[in-house]
């Protein structure tokens, strides 16, 4: 079994293992962490899964009305944890942005995340943030990725942002996997709300390497049911190619399994006693 929860209003989702729970949609649950067991929202019912998933941490309860008061008192401090750091960093005319705002009720500790151009000297501030507050400060600065998780937006896809939604761990995305895409290289289109690369490019990046290693190569002849062609375009999404028919030069689409190269590449590629192909040989010529 296999349910997800989250700890803000639409904001990312954390996977657990609700053990002998059943709850529903929108009920309040005790979600584990490392500072204890903390409020959560459920987003998905519990629902059984074909897949072996490992290691997801067990739900520690349903949540009770102290557990909700004390939900409610850190939505409180958060609140003033915000005001008090933009107050204080205004007064010390410090280059700080604050973009999220923790606390935990077990040990009156906040932590407030910032981004900054550059490292900053923030010591004054955590004492009298401390002071304000009157408890335990730490200030985290956060790079832009992380920003771009924590306050959330919509990607140019339309949808909310990856990295606030499902994503764990950000991965290293290159330029590289644009050029394999076969997107423009133009930073605009190929950056996201963060100002970094996509994150899409690289958990969508294998399936363009999948699809280079069986399509034919731009400008390879090949045959189809209609005849003789020549590959002019790869479209990914619709697993097709594009291609140019020699008799009459009209351009048309054709799925990858009913492209097929010459029958002398065919028989080199697969051996002469196989029957049939599903797949191009990317060296084929008419």
């Amino acid at each position: 079994m296999i349910c997800a929860v989250t700890f803000t209003d639409k904001g990312r989702l954390y996977y657990a293992d609700p053990g002998s729970l059943r709850p529903a949609v929108g009920d309040h649950v005790l979600y584990p962490t490392e500072d204890g067991p903390e409020v959560a929202q459920v987003m998905w019912a519990p629902q059984w899964t074909s897949e072996e998933i490992g290691g997801l941490p067990v739900l520690a309860g349903l949540a009770s009305a102290d557990d909700l008061a004390a939900l409610a008192t850190a939505r409180r401090k958060r609140a003033d944890g915000r005001v008090a750091a933009r107050r204080l960093i205004r007064e010390h005319g410090l280059p700080m942005k604050v973009v999220g705002v923790d606390h935990v009720l077990a040990s009156n500790r906040t932590v407030i995340y910032f981004t900054a151009p550059h490292r900053v000297d923030f010591r004054a501030l955590v004492r009298d943030l401390g002071a304000t507050l009157r408890g335990r400060v730490e200030l985290r600065q956060l790079t832009a990725r992380d920003e771009a998780r924590l306050t959330g937006g919509i990607g140019s896809c339309g949808r909310e942002l990856c990295c606030s939604t499902f994503m764990v761990d950000f991965e290293p995305v290159s330029v590289r996997m644009a050029k394999d895409q076969d997107l423009p290289l133009n930073p605009l289109r190929i950056s996201g709300a963060c100002g970094r690369l996509m994150c899409c490019l690289k958990y969508e990046h294998p399936l363009y390497q999948d699809f280079a290693a069986q399509a034919p190569a731009i400008g390879s002849c090949v045959s189809t049911p209609d005849g003789e062609a020549t590959v002019v375009g790869h479209s990914v999404p619709a697993e097709s190619v594009v291609l140019r028919m020699n008799a009459d030069g009209r351009r048309t689409s054709c799925a990858l399994a009913s492209v097929c190269g010459s029958r002398k590449a065919h028989d080199s590629f697969y051996g002469d006693g196989t029957v049939g192909s599903a797949l191009a040989d990317p060296n084929g010529s008419c």
